[in-house]
């Protein structure tokens, strides 16, 4: 029986190296043993397939709509990016009309329905991303190595950790590496600036995935400072490496980690993450120190990040509307 078609729509590729990509990319190989996979950038009347999956409602809002035109009948999936849920779709007509069109939504975590008008919340599903497990390293006790890992642009909020590498002494033990490209250059200009002036803090600009994941491997800690996402990918990464992580506490993370988590600080406050970050140097080694406490947090979250559980999840969502 020939494999139904299905086009995947993402509005970056892999010479972006962002979130979308990688998302789009790891759905094509989970869903390939059921579905004849495209990835695309568009889709425009002409293109094959049998169902639509695009990422982000708004910069996907023209193949949304092509798809709509010119196959209404057929499934039509979107999944919402942090910038769909905690902005675009208050303000952008695109982006709302995107999510009035689709047959379901996807949202990457736990609090992103709750982002949605109440009226289209049934058709909204929690689809968790995935990653691989790598070995939980032994790791120093003599200083603290924490790894912040996104682009430099506004919706990551950088400012906070330069703020907070400006708090923290050189001497105190803590040691900062950066990574990203710096899509605002006034914001790579700002990090250039913070690793001239805080010895502790380095930027490394953009690396590839694996040496970006090797890097929070490699950490004792993973510092999130957004101020809005769907669902960072790089969150479950530390998890699945056993890297606990010291997170803003926004919608998009706390869906990712749990309410529970005991990691959370409030967006921008750089004072709060000095003093996380010293909580989890003072506790280094200590079997019920600050970070052995996050990293048994993280190691619990870690099933809801296997392969398998977002394959299923994907494979129900599909067949839902066949």
């Amino acid at each position: 029986m020939k494999k139904p078609s299905l086009c995947i729509v993402t509005p970056a590729l892999a010479d972006a190296n962002n979130g979308n990509w990688q998302t789009a990319r790891r759905w094509a190989r989970l869903l390939s043993g059921h579905y004849r996979v495209r990835v695309a950038q568009t889709w425009s009347e002409g293109d094959e397939g049998d169902m639509l999956l695009a990422l982000h409602a708004r910069r996907s809002a023209p193949s949304v709509a092509a798809w709509a035109s010119a196959h209404p009948d057929r499934p039509l999936v979107l999944a919402l990016t942090g910038t769909d849920l905690y902005r675009d779709i208050a303000t952008d007509a695109s982006a709302q009309r995107s999510l009035a069109l689709a047959h379901r939504l996807i949202a990457l975590q736990a609090q992103g329905p709750l982002a949605l008008p109440e009226a289209l919340r049934h058709k909204c599903r929690v689809v968790f991303q995935s990653g691989t497990r790598r070995q939980t390293l032994a790791k120093t006790t003599t200083h603290l190595r924490a790894v912040m890992v996104g682009h430099l642009r506004d919706e990551k909020w950088p400012q906070t950790l330069f703020e907070a590498a400006h708090l923290l002494r050189a001497d105190e033990g803590i040691h900062i590496d950066h990574i990203g490209a710096a899509l605002d250059p006034a914001l790579g200009e700002a990090a250039q600036a913070t690793a001239r002036d805080c010895p502790h803090y380095r930027w490394l600009g953009g690396l590839a995935h694996a040496a970006t994941r090797a890097r929070i491997q490699r950490a004792h800690v993973l510092v999130h400072t957004s101020r809005m996402e769907g669902g960072a990918h790089v969150l479950l990464e530390a998890v699945l490496c056993g890297t606990p992580v010291l997170a803003s506490r926004i919608d998009g993370n706390v869906g990712m980690l749990g309410t529970g988590y005991g990691g959370y600080f409030p967006p921008g406050d750089a004072a709060a993450l000095v003093q996380a970050l010293r909580a989890c140097r003072a506790g280094l080694g200590e079997p019920a120190g600050t970070l052995a406490t996050l990293q048994a947090q993280c190691v619990a979250r870690a099933p809801l990040f296997d392969p398998r559980t977002e394959q299923a999840a994907l494979l129900a969502l599909l067949q839902e509307l066949r």
